[in-house]
């Protein structure tokens, strides 16, 4: 059974950092395409940065520069160092898991809340 579960939200001020982390487990991690999301309140999901299993990294534009997407695969875990937080950021973010062996299958995590204060 795949799990993934995101810890390191909260409540920060703007300006602040926070780190995400999602631990795996039951996953070829070293073969997974890895990704954070979030889904801001009454809005879409949408990707805020991806992470290949070879380290090719990818961002959206509102946080290039702030945010950085890691992964241990000694660890089977990734994360996401999240600097200069402002309201905008607030959402939950999911961590992602994207694995391509005879088809795509994708796992999520339950999601971790961030809230920036102003």
């Amino acid at each position: 059974q795949v799990q993934l579960v995101e810890s390191g939200g909260g409540l920060v001020q703007a300006g602040g950092s926070l780190r995400l982390s999602c631990p795996t487990s039951g996953l070829l991690f070293s073969l997974a395409d890895m990704g954070w999301y979030r889904q801001p309140p009454g809005t879409q999901r949408e990707l805020v940065a991806s992470i290949t299993r070879g380290g090719i990294t990818n961002y959206a534009d509102s946080v290039k520069g702030r945010f950085t997407i890691s992964r241990d695969n000694a660890k089977n875990t990734v994360y996401l160092q999240m600097n200069s937080l402002k309201p905008e950021d607030t959402a939950v973010y999911y961590c992602n898991a994207e694995v391509t062996i005879v088809r795509k299958t994708q796992y999520w995590g339950q999601g971790t809340q961030v809230t920036v204060s102003s």
